[in-house]
């Protein structure tokens, strides 16, 4: 079935959401988690979606803490590199970062949080959606 085109426009000029679903697109929206069909049926959470973050969030979601670093020597990248994606992940209420001092050493400490749990949860759900979809079809 052939999908229709979204740039359609409904009687008010307003974009028309309602088109025809594939059977790749319907398989992926059961999946609990997935994105629904007006954000795209391929549309990933691309906050997670990019390496480095979903490289801090499953850490996390396996260890209860990490230092910034373990989770430096985890993934293989620099200061500068881990704090950047660490700190989109912390805007986003993904991750907490908590910093201390053992005597005089700073001290940075990182836990995933309900919501950042819940987001990677959805992430892997709509993955093994897509993987689902290209094996079937």
């Amino acid at each position: 079935m052939a999908k229709q085109s979204a740039s359609r426009r409904s009687g008010d000029g307003a974009p028309d959401r309602s088109r025809d679903v594939t059977p790749a697109e319907s398989s992926l929206t059961s999946v609990r988690g997935a994105a629904p069909i007006d954000e795209g049926p391929l549309a990933l959470d691309r906050l997670i979606h990019e390496r480095m973050r979903l490289g801090i969030v499953s850490a996390l979601a396996v260890n209860e803490r990490l230092t910034f670093n373990d989770l430096k020597a985890l993934l293989r990248t620099t200061d500068g590199n881990l704090s950047v994606h660490a700190r989109k992940l912390e805007d986003a209420g993904y991750v907490e970062c908590v910093k201390s001092f053992e005597g005089r050493v700073p001290k940075t400490e990182y836990r995933i949080t309900a919501a950042g749990r819940r987001a990677l949860e959805r992430y892997l759900d709509h993955m093994e959606a897509l993987i689902r979809a290209t094996r079937e079809g």
